[in-house]
């Protein structure tokens, strides 16, 4: 049993916090907080019992964060905050001696640009504490990651070729929206690609390439090669990969959505000048976007996510394709939110009661491939997140 502090009260941190509580035998006490402290008293009044404490916190200042650890003492702190705010939050970990997980790689706040180099240069730093960081413990990443490691320990003796696939199928009825975050969800789509090939990164322009791949259960998806963040650790962490690549679908009303918003400036990133004031055109259209924590109602349909795999086990050719199907519809059901949300929350819970229990702590910093899979895979199954094996598959609709 732990006390565990949760950062982020979006459409993530309200899937981690109720699923957290579902389980009083692993998190004995939850703190939630978030810069606005009403979304966490929404989410502690849902579940109910007073089982959640509230405050609030400004995840950008490290003073105001190791106040807050101090007072609290957690055993970890569970970290869906954004992206920009994992360093301010891993320097507070350090200064009070408190475990860390997030589920996405830090990025700063004025360049798009993706890479652990900045958490992994806290390697050291979590060793001499004697304290564990878990580094990108969502869906993608993070599942994904477990699944090849799990592929590589029970069907390879080498993997060659990689294909994490992301499909969202489902219709939340909005004209536009994203699932998470909008800042961090466009940010991620507009970049250039990059797929790893025979030991170098290979750069693409945004949604050069694509292919209608089939998804189970949901048919074919137009699917776009963009950069995705565990490709970076998976290709370090498993070698004998050559090729690493990550689709993700798209509609063609959102990308037409999108292409009209890019081509006007309101997905920029750089500070623009309105009445006198500094805006930036991206943080402006996600105020006026909907909020992604409220899609989850009337959203139907499923995601599939998953990993195909290509390499040899005892001289032969081999393929295996391992999976999860999510449906919305569901995941509302349960804890009042969309698919998207809780392919990421409820793999972060599982990540922080692993912590817990043991069954994965090791001081320093770490992504989720590094550690024995099997005890996760056995937990998704359990909580939620049930997935499936394919040993032959087809991954082009029209090949």
């Amino acid at each position: 049993m732990a006390k565990v502090l949760i950062i982020g009260a979006g459409g993530v941190g309200n899937v981690v916090t109720k699923k957290c509580a579902m389980l009083p035998e692993v998190f004995s006490e939850i703190v939630l907080a978030s810069r606005t402290k009403s979304k966490c008293d929404k989410i502690a009044e849902e579940i109910g019992e007073n089982r959640v404490k509230t405050v609030q916190v400004d995840a950008d200042n490290v003073p105001e964060l190791v106040a807050l650890l101090e007072e609290h003492k957690p055993f970890m702190v569970i970290n869906v905050a954004l992206p920009y705010q994992d360093l301010t939050i891993m320097d507070a970990c350090l200064e009070v001696g408190v475990h860390y997980l997030d589920t996405a790689n830090y990025e700063p706040i004025d360049e798009a640009k993706f890479e652990y180099s900045w958490q992994w240069a806290y390697q050291d730093r979590f060793k001499e504490k004697g304290l564990m960081a878990l580094l990108g413990c969502g869906f993608d990443p993070g599942v994904t990651g477990v699944f090849t490691a799990y592929a590589n320990k029970h069907y390879f003796d080498e993997m060659h070729q990689l294909d994490i696939v992301d499909c969202n199928a489902g219709d939340h009825g909005k004209a536009f929206a994203t699932n998470f975050n909008p800042e961090i969800n466009i940010r991620e789509i507009t970049q250039n690609g990059r797929f790893w090939k025979d030991g170098k990164w290979v750069e693409t322009k945004p949604m050069e390439i694509h292919e209608p791949l089939n998804y189970p259960n949901i048919g074919a998806r137009e699917s776009y090669l963009m950069y995705h963040e565990e490709l970076e650790s998976l290709t370090k962490n498993f070698p004998t990969l050559q090729q690493a690549r990550f689709w993700m679908t798209f509609s063609p009303t959102y990308l037409n959505f999108l292409n009209v918003l890019e081509e006007v400036g309101m997905t920029r990133i750089d500070p623009v000048l309105y009445e006198g004031k500094e805006i930036v055109p991206l943080q402006f259209l996600k105020a006026v976007l909907p909020e992604p924590s409220s899609l989850g109602e009337n959203y139907t349909g499923e995601t599939s996510i998953g990993c195909r795999i290509k390499g040899i086990k005892d001289g032969e050719e081999k393929k295996y394709y391992v999976y999860n199907n999510c449906s919305h519809t569901e995941a509302y059901k349960e804890v009042k939110g969309q698919g998207v949300a809780y392919t990421t929350g409820v793999p972060a819970m599982i990540g922080a009661m692993l912590m817990i229990q043991g069954e994965w702590m090791q001081e320093g910093v770490y992504n989720v491939e590094e550690f024995n899979p099997d005890p996760f895979m056995e937990m998704l199954n359990q909580h939620g997140l049930p997935w499936h094996e394919q040993f032959d598959f087809h991954e082009f609709a029209n090949k």
